[in-house]
């Protein structure tokens, strides 16, 4: 008898048990969302703001706080988040207690054409528009910029901000023409011809050890043309 009265009420604990869970999950799925909660990852100058992102929720969904939690598709939020051209990547989810969080990480300018059409060149080699809320610091291509000189001055920066040096100093990229690039160095007036992008790392070397000597020899202003155009040497040009 007391072994049936036991199972008895455990059958009746696990009964209650799974209603009450039953009764959680059906409140839980009722419950209307807050406002999403933005976070952003990574870099924390913002080319596009929390604000920017609600308001492109709003216009596509009106207020969350009206929709039950069940009418929340969350791959359609992530989708119309990273409609925006400011964002590379979006994670919308709910937390254990109910409230909804979107994890964003922005896209990663790494040079800036300044012409007739204006834009960022992103770190995937894609056009990324300029920001009415931030100006990356990043190199100024001028010139001619066609798709194939694009192309190459992606290889180029590529290139450049895995040095050290160079990513500090390289201000500007001018292109002459698809296969010829000009570039310019902070606190320099002297111009760079660095020609085709090829053999990038033996032309840099060169004119780091060319940048080194003169810098040493305080004979960096005498110069007007630098040029790594040609093999195993540096070719100078003075004022």
């Amino acid at each position: 008898m007391g072994t049936k009265w036991k199972s008895i009420k455990l059958l009746g604990a696990l009964i209650v048990v799974m209603a009450l869970f039953a009764f959680s999950n059906h409140r839980s799925q009722l419950r209307k969302p807050t406002e999403i909660s933005l976070k952003f990852l990574g870099d924390d100058r913002l080319f596009i703001t929390q604000d920017a992102v609600n308001k492109l929720l709003i216009q596509n969904y009106g207020s969350l706080e009206n929709l039950p939690k069940d009418e929340v598709v969350l791959d359609s939020l992530e989708q119309t988040i990273l409609a925006n051209d400011m964002i590379k990547n979006a994670h919308v989810y709910y937390t254990v207690n109910g409230q909804l969080k979107a994890n964003i990480v922005q896209r990663t300018p790494i040079g800036r054409v300044q012409g007739n059409d204006k834009f960022y060149l992103d770190d995937e080699g894609k056009r990324m528009p300029l920001s009415p809320f931030y100006a990356a610091r990043v190199p100024i291509i001028t010139g001619e910029v066609t798709g194939d000189a694009l192309s190459q001055i992606y290889e180029l920066l590529k290139y450049v901000n895995q040095d050290g040096f160079l990513r500090k100093n390289l201000i500007g990229i001018h292109v002459v023409s698809d296969n010829d690039f000009q570039l310019r160095f902070r606190m320099e007036d002297f111009v760079v011809e660095l020609g085709a992008i090829e053999k990038l790392p033996q032309k840099f070397a060169n004119f780091k050890a060319f940048y080194a000597k003169a810098t040493k020899d305080k004979i960096l202003g005498a110069y007007r043309v630098v040029s790594l155009e040609f093999d195993n040497q540096v070719v100078c040009t003075k004022i």
